[in-house]
């Protein structure tokens, strides 16, 4: 073993030498002889078989024209004072002509076998040589550090580091030999680069990388346990003075900036590798989500190959640092030739390592688009074929990952399995986090109503809440996440425990398909998981649990059989209007935000009331979105018993969101507007709470209605005197109403409906209710402040 003993020759391998020497002693990159050593020093890697394990072809030995005439100037070389200066910024390896062909020479280098080997567990063992290793006697791991170790340590004793080393022991070993032979014989390091290069030519870039990476790792995890051991180990301590290391290493003061260096540019090699094994696992795991053509000119944009090269050409430079370090002890370890060389490398590694990155993130979002394309396809046609139950449909919706439980009961407060959903109505609340208590509220009452009586047909339904939360578009947050339990807990029914359990795909079939638009949304699934309503939100809205099993031709049904009456209109917002409706009395709704309006319309008309000898009862319902205004409306009218009010603002809300859903159901059935009755009495309510004026509707029971503007109304009742001879009982005072108004009508009028811009369906026609004539559309952006 002549190459070791040379080792030991203090200067032997010493690059900083007088002009003349090193002009003698320079390695031209087409000098063959310096290219291969004598077999003196070592049996030749390019005559020889490197893996006895399995069969490949031998690799022919290096010529001439297989290493590129490269320019002095245009390597690093330690042992000469010519030096690259790098570009700033320069995500391009190879600008020049120059820079092309040696790129090409680097890949006339590359004949791969076909065998793949996932180097990862021995990359996983690199890393914890490298990052225990440099630690100078005296100086400690930082925390970070420690805290990389630890993570390590699960790592390294992978099940399949043993399978990958009957493989590369031996490659690992003679590509080791090698880096010493011709660091010890001072070559330059493209010639050495290249040189090992040729030795691994039947590998794949990832594996020739690991190789060597492992090779040099070998070399300077020695190196650094005979440092860290030989103040306490005698037979380190006897080693270590025949390498004069415990003299060396007194030097901390200069070794330590440039072991810091050397070690920053190890972390760029390692990051660099991890990368190329990266590119590696696109091609060999991600293959079927991939379009190979399009992901193929993706990653050949990467520069694998010259990526290699540097990184490989990084661990040649490090091994002869080390060993110059070893044989030539303070002499070497004064100079600071080398110390730019490494940064400059350790630059040229971050750009390459930027290219990569970035080319990486390229391939993984392409693989993700594949990927949800291919399951959303899956989703539709899973979505429209039959099934026994709703289980497959289910468990495509809301995906247990790791067999987790992926519900959440919200009465019992406890994780649950979809089983719970078997072959029962499913109700898929799709909203976002900003779900408002006030729906949340009406619908945990109706929800309660619906249970109290379980054995009813139509309490056979569950709801499941599905947060429609897009984290490509906002990363996941602490807030979020606290947002999220915080709405979850308010729930009664259930929940995905988790927003991570509803995939991508399912959010894009949701919004396209579905066609959710921020606005809540009640998704209806039959007992076989068959879609029968992709909005059912309207019906709940207007008809409660009465609308079950929430189907398209139940909603058609109930419409069918509806007439518009006070019972329609105001529903439950106060349950004393059952009780008027019972006793046949005239019941006045009335709302606005004007409260001298109020004062006026209320008193007058009670005045009409009494001397007419009517029972009437009045009920203020506000206005759409009740703020403090209506608040501070309501609390007046009380103290001066004016009349009835809705005792919950929510109520308020409610009587007017289930007003926009009747819009919104009745527009969807196949009546022509002009010509329906009901949807124009709808529109007219709705639009009143458009203006900024006051308005009233009166009914006698279930029986006759009117309504009007408030300037209207309140003229009318002043002009009582002139039509109270109409009114010879009950029966005739809403009739004689209706008619004084369309007295006062005139054809020039201005009528508004606002509807919410998250609605969804949006006619393209709406009829006035006052005239029939189609209605122009404007955009109008709202504040909410009073």
């Amino acid at each position: 073993m002549a190459h070791v003993n040379q080792l030991t020759e203090k200067g032997a391998m010493n690059p900083v030498t007088n002009d003349s020497a090193a002009a003698a002693n320079r390695i031209h990159p087409m000098s063959h002889d310096h290219m291969v050593p004598s077999t003196g020093h070592h049996i030749n890697p390019l005559n020889a078989q490197i893996n006895p394990v399995m069969n490949h072809p031998v690799v022919k030995p290096v010529s001439h024209d297989m290493v590129p005439a490269v320019a002095h100037n245009t390597h690093i070389n330690p042992r000469t004072p010519n030096r690259i200066h790098p570009r700033r910024g320069d995500h391009h390896l190879f600008l020049t002509s120059d820079d092309n062909a040696m790129m090409k020479h680097i890949e006339d280098t590359h004949s791969p076998d076909g065998r793949d080997f996932d180097v990862k567990p021995l990359l996983h063992t690199i890393e914890d040589i490298v990052h225990r290793a440099p630690a100078i006697p005296g100086h400690l791991h930082g925390g970070q550090a420690q805290a990389h170790l630890e993570a390590l340590e699960e790592k390294v004793p992978h099940s399949g580091l043993s399978e990958i080393l009957n493989y590369l022991a031996y490659p690992i070993h003679r590509i080791s030999m090698e880096l010493i032979c011709k660091c010890a014989n001072k070559e330059d390091p493209h010639s050495t680069t290249m040189a090992l290069l040729h030795s691994l030519t039947t590998y794949a870039w990832d594996t020739k990388v690991a190789i060597t990476f492992a090779a040099f790792a070998q070399q300077y995890g020695e190196f650094w346990l005979l440092v860290h051991q030989y103040p306490t180990n005698p037979l380190a301590k006897s080693v270590a003075i025949i390498k004069e290391l415990p003299e060396i290493m007194e030097r901390t003061d200069v070794l330590k900036p440039k072991f810091d260096a050397i070690s920053d540019l190890i972390n760029k090699m390692l990051d660099v590798t991890k990368c190329i094994i990266e590119f590696r696992d696109i091609r060999t795991s991600h293959h079927q989500y991939a379009i190979t053509q399009e992901l193929e000119m993706l990653i050949n944009t990467a520069h694998i190959s010259t990526a290699a090269y540097w990184t490989i050409r990084a661990a040649v430079m490090c091994t002869a640092i080390i060993l110059n370090l070893i044989a030539t002890g303070h002499e070497y370890m004064s100079t600071t030739s080398e110390t730019w060389e490494i940064s400059s490398l350790a630059h040229k590694l971050a750009n390459i390592l930027d290219l990569l990155r970035k080319v990486l993130n390229q391939c993984y979002q392409k693989i993700e688009e594949k990927r949800q394309h291919d399951a959303f396809e899956a989703l539709l046609r899973l979505l429209r074929t039959p099934h026994i139950d709703n289980m497959k449909i289910l468990s495509i919706l809301i995906y247990s990952k790791d067999d987790q439980l992926p519900l959440f009961d919200g009465t019992h407060k406890r994780r649950v399995s979809l089983d719970v959903l078997r072959r029962k109505h499913v109700l898929l609340l799709l909203s976002d986090l900003d779900i408002a208590p006030e729906e949340l509220f009406i619908l945990h009452h109706m929800y309660a109503e619906s249970k109290a009586q379980p054995s009813r047909p139509e309490s056979n339904y569950e709801v499941v809440w599905i947060p429609v939360v897009d984290k490509r578009l906002t990363p996941w947050t602490e807030a979020k996440q606290m947002k999220f339990e915080q709405v979850q807990a308010s729930m009664p029914w259930y929940s995905v425990a988790h927003p991570s359990m509803i995939d991508p795909a399912v959010i894009r079939y949701i919004k396209e398909i579905w066609g959710f638009n921020k606005k809540p949304q009640l998704v209806v699934l039959d007992p076989q998981g068959k879609e029968t309503n992709n909005n059912a939100y309207h019906m709940l809205w207007i008809w409660g649990s009465l609308a079950f099993p929430f189907t398209k031709a139940r909603e058609e049904a109930l419409w069918r059989e509806q007439t518009w009456n006070i019972e329609l209109l105001a529903d439950s917002i106060d349950q004393n209007i059952f009780t008027w409706i019972g006793e046949g009395k005239c019941i006045c709704l009335y709302g606005g935000e004007d409260i001298e309006w109020i004062r006026d319309f209320t008193t007058v008309t009670r005045a009409v009331a009494n001397a007419a000898r009517i029972p009437l009862e009045m009920l203020y319902v506000g206005k759409r979105n009740p703020k403090e205004r209506v608040r501070k409306n309501s609390a007046i009218i009380q103290v001066e018993n004016l009349s009835h009010v809705v005792q919950d603002q929510t109520l308020i809300w409610f009587f007017w969101e289930r007003l926009e859903s009747m819009w919104h159901s009745r527009t969807q059935q196949d009546i022509p507007g002009e010509t329906d009755p009901i949807l124009q009495e709808i529109v007219t309510i709705l639009s009143y709470d458009g203006s900024d004026q006051g308005w009233a509707v009166f009914s006698r029971g279930l029986a006759e209605m009117t309504r009007g503007k408030g300037d209207l109304m309140v003229q009318v009742m002043r002009g009582f005197e002139r039509w109270k001879h109409e009114v010879t009982d009950i029966t005739e005072f809403v009739p004689s109403v209706d008619r004084q108004l369309r007295a006062l009508h005139t054809p020039h009028h201005c009528t508004r409906l606002i509807l919410p811009g998250t609605t969804g369906h949006i006619p393209e026609r709406v009829v006035c209710a006052e005239c029939s004539r189609p209605m122009e559309k404007f955009i109008m952006y709202s504040c909410c402040i009073d």
